[in-house]
């Protein structure tokens, strides 16, 4: 690394202050920065919640990746929970789990479905954990009795989880996601910290500011003031916003952003606009045509070069786009909501692209499911997924819809506690214990077919200490998911506490529903399936947590591909 930082009576250089020489040609295109050298991109939302800050973030990623970089993308959220896995999905969507076993925001599925990287816990932070990790320091005496405050301990302390992964090596960016909108007084803390880390780290770190442009139909305009609103709120944080993204549902001529950029003292290409979109899947290329990774790399003063092809994704939106057949899936759930499932349908959705098909979801209340109405239901649908969940609301439901998806020979992929149902139905239909159930839905159950996990049961806590993660599983040979996997062991990711009870397996097996997916170590229960039937298969894991748009998981595949086929 050589200096080519000019003397202070030069003019201005728009050049790195370092650049990567070596005497091999080919290690001049590997764009890697020393340790310390690590890049930040801090994303913030203002005006409204919902603008899309992941679907942003995830695309700021990919596009860096295309040019060569290596990223990881972090969610700093402001609430006080420790991590959302004890939230109901309806106050925060879906729980989703990183591959060391941490729960997290749905966001962190969007980081892992654009870009394929793997995301830990160093990914997702929340306001109750910086203060947790604070609290812990003081009660050990690691602040020698100072007293602790907002500025610096709290702020500290986020600034320090921010540049944990940037301090690795491992990365080139590090691109920081600020969950809730500016304004919002739990965010003040990490807005302070955003701040001096600008500081400190000048061109080495940017703000991204998502914004909302209204339209309003009885005066026929666009009216830019809330987005100033929003940006005079982050200069009231000192912070000046490097780049804006205008959301908006009509399209901004170049007029409007000159009015935006001078009254928010943002460069021109700067101002970059997020129409609403078919697809999220859009969102990358719209803003790589609109120069944002370009407008990025100029602000911190880094060579942009050529513009990258997205070949492959590409051509997953050309597959997209061309396609016109359609599969139907009947979603069976309890949640009602459009990001309770979020993983599960984006899986679904990758797997019939690559089969050339559209995929027509239909969300099926589980709670309002009954043997009257579910010939009505779940006739029209080419596959049904019995979805996961807690507790005992909708449970008959999902039960009622594995019995008939069995005997009507339907697709069905049963996902952690829609398994369980596949199990349970089993053995009141199939092995004639018509009290079988769940010791989590019924603790008195004589035939608890499904029990609590050995290493579960004299803990106290609800938060965080489920079986989490990635775990091992040894597949059978010669049975359907080895085939569709192609290989006899995997490793897939978990959030559990009841298992698959194995006093009971010898009996299951004998009546024809194989256990073919076990804990090598363990021994659990895995994977249930019905070899003689087209596709009756039932995961303990959740494999859409590893299902992104380049690569969909094979199962997700397979059980597209029988749907079509029916």
């Amino acid at each position: 690394w050589i200096s080519t930082k000019r003397h202070k009576s030069s003019k201005p250089s728009c050049q790195p202050r370092y650049r990567l020489i070596s005497k091999n040609p080919s290690h001049n295109n590997n764009h890697t920065f020393p340790k310390a050298m690590a890049k930040y991109i801090f994303v913030t939302g203002g005006v409204v919640s919902s603008l899309g800050k992941g679907i942003i973030s995830a695309s700021i990623g990919k596009l860096l990746q295309a040019r060569g970089y290596k990223i990881t993308i972090q969610k700093f959220d402001p609430y006080i929970n420790i991590d959302p896995g004890t939230l109901n999905p309806y106050e925060h969507g879906e729980c989703y789990v990183t591959v060391d076993g941490m729960e997290t925001d749905l966001d962190l599925g969007h980081y892992e479905r654009f870009t394929g990287i793997q995301t830990t816990k160093a990914n997702s932070m929340t306001t109750g954990r910086i203060y947790k990790s604070v609290i812990d320091k003081e009660r050990h005496g690691d602040f020698l009795g100072k007293t602790i405050q907002v500025v610096p301990h709290i702020t500290d302390e986020i600034k320090n989880n921010i540049k944990y992964l940037g301090e690795t090596g491992l990365y080139d960016f590090v691109i920081t996601e600020i969950g809730g909108t500016i304004g919002d007084i739990e965010s003040a803390p990490f807005l302070e910290a955003i701040r001096q880390l600008k500081w400190e780290l000048g061109k080495d770190a940017i703000s991204v500011h998502l914004t909302y442009v209204p339209y309003l139909r009885a005066a026929g305009e666009l009216k830019t003031k809330p987005t100033q609103h929003s940006v005079k709120e982050m200069l009231s944080y000192g912070i000046q916003p490097d780049i804006l993204i205008l959301r908006t549902e009509k399209h901004l001529d170049d007029n409007m952003r000159m009015k935006v950029a001078g009254f928010c003292n943002v460069d021109l290409e700067c101002v970059i606009q997020s129409e609403d979109l078919p697809s999220i899947y859009e969102v990358p290329v719209n803003m790589q045509r609109q120069g944002l990774d370009s407008a990025i790399l100029r602000k911190m003063g880094i060579p942009v070069g050529e513009t990258p092809q997205l070949g492959p994704w590409l051509h997953f939106l050309e597959l997209r786009n061309s396609t016109t057949e359609v599969v139907n899936i009947g979603l069976v759930g309890k949640y009602n909501l459009q990001d309770a499932y979020k993983s599960i349908s984006e899986s679904l959705s990758h797997a019939a692209t690559y089969h050339h098909h559209k995929v027509n979801i239909t969300f099926i209340n589980s709670e309002f499911l009954s043997s009257e109405n579910i010939e009505e239901k779940l006739s029209n649908q080419d596959g049904i997924v019995i979805c996961p969940g807690f507790g005992q609301r909708g449970i008959e439901g999902k039960i009622l819809a594995a019995e008939y998806a069995r005997t009507h020979d339907v697709p069905c992929f049963g996902i952690c506690l829609g398994m369980q149902m596949m199990v349970i139905e089993f053995a009141r239909d199939v092995l004639g214990y018509s009290d079988a159930n769940s010791s989590e839905m019924d603790s008195q159950t004589p035939h608890n077919v499904i029990d609590m996990m050995e290493d579960q049961k004299n803990i106290s806590n609800m938060g965080g200490t489920m079986r989490l993660g990635a775990y091992d599983c040894q597949l059978m040979k010669n049975s359907k998911v080895a085939s569709i996997y192609g290989k006899e062991t995997i490793r897939e990711r978990h959030r559990h506490r009841y298992e698959f009870n194995n006093k009971y397996l010898d009996e299951y097996e004998a009546h024809g529903m194989k256990c073919t997916g076990r804990n090598p170590e363990s021994g659990l229960v895995e994977i249930v399936e019905m070899p003689e039937l087209k596709w009756y298969i039932g995961t303990q894991f959740h494999p859409e947590y590893q299902s992104t748009v380049l690569h969909p998981h094979p199962l997700f595949m397979s059980f597209i591909a029988a749907a079509i086929g029916c």
